[in-house]
């Protein structure tokens, strides 16, 4: 008699799981095992969750995860699901809002792929109570095609908020600190700030040189009014042909121009601003008298044959251009 006492007693804690595990209450099942995040499904357990009558909602995610369906929107978007499933769980800890969170992937749910007659994933869907209060009239889950590719958690957060009833609790999704990113960044920062107290006493001066400033904004003028961005936008040729064998290198007309004949003005332009610049500011430095007079007589007569130049390509390009110069 003792002895089956004994055995009664042993029998109890596991004669208590098996009661717990068939409570009859569906939701409190499924809701204790998706505790840490959404429940993983499969065919008989999908079914068995989502059949009617049902007084809570269900928001299933249909995906498949294996690398050799090629599906890399799923493997994008599951981490942000199973973020949305566990602040859901951590937010509605008492379950208010009637909610279960569940994926089923192709591998496991074959047959639910084929009776929904799905030929893509991932696809969202979303069952609404069938009895009770919040009840729909229309059984058929409501769908969320990701047609606008990867969704954020809080995005999928929102629509299955406007899902639930208007008093039915919504937890926000609770993302966890990113420290690697946080000591990336300050890293970074204290790197840019020592690097710059370390360099300012070599860089602010080279930054306040007017010289190397003047120097840039000429390049600047010279690059873009010899043709440079017409060059880019049109794609036009570097040269061409001139019909007799050689090479043309100016376009005819205004309105065109090659790639290399862009270039050759901005070396015009070039020249004749440099020549303008030693008239103004070098020659009157120039202590020796002679130098000084040899130094004007060369900088005007580079000015004057460049200047000829530029309009012999003008006349190039358009033979109606009446102005020239000599020697060209």
């Amino acid at each position: 008699m003792r002895w089956l006492q004994l055995l009664t007693a042993s029998l109890l804690p596991f004669t208590a799981i098996a009661a717990k595990k068939s409570s009859g209450d569906r939701f409190a099942d499924f809701r204790s095992k998706s505790s840490s995040g959404p429940l993983k499904l499969d065919d008989a357990s999908y079914t068995q969750l989502t059949k009617a009558p049902r007084d809570y909602s269900i928001a299933v995610l249909l995906t498949a995860l294996e690398t050799r369906f090629g599906c890399v929107l799923c493997r994008e978007f599951q981490p942000e699901w199973d973020l949305l499933g566990k602040s859901w769980a951590k937010g509605d800890r008492e379950g208010k809002s009637r909610l279960v969170f569940g994926t089923l992937d192709f591998v496991d749910g074959k047959n639910t792929f084929q009776s929904l007659m799905l030929q893509t994933a991932p696809i969202l869907l979303y069952f609404h109570p069938t009895v009770g209060p919040n009840a729909k009239v229309d059984s058929q889950p409501v769908r969320f095609d990701f047609t606008n590719g990867p969704q954020s958690a809080e995005q999928i957060q929102a629509w299955v908020a406007r899902q639930l009833p208007a008093d039915a609790p919504k937890p926000s999704v609770s993302r966890p600190i990113n420290y690697v990113k946080i000591i990336t960044v300050s890293t970074a920062v204290l790197g840019g700030i020592t690097f710059v107290a370390v360099a300012s006493p070599y860089v602010v001066p080279i930054l306040q040189n007017r010289n190397i400033w003047a120097a840039f904004s000429l390049i600047a003028v010279l690059l873009f009014t010899s043709g440079h961005m017409f060059n880019h936008i049109r794609k036009v040729p570097y040269v061409s042909g001139d019909g007799k064998g050689g090479l043309s290198y100016f376009a005819g007309g205004f309105s065109n121009q090659f790639g290399l004949e862009s270039q050759i003005v901005a070396a015009i332009y070039g020249v004749l601003s440099f020549a303008t610049i030693s008239l103004a500011l070098k020659v009157p430095r120039i202590a020796d008298p002679r130098a000084q007079q040899f130094a004007v007589f060369l900088w005007s007569a580079v000015l004057l044959g460049m200047y000829s130049f530029l309009l012999s390509v003008f006349r190039q390009k358009n033979g109606g251009y009446q102005f020239w110069l000599p020697p060209f």
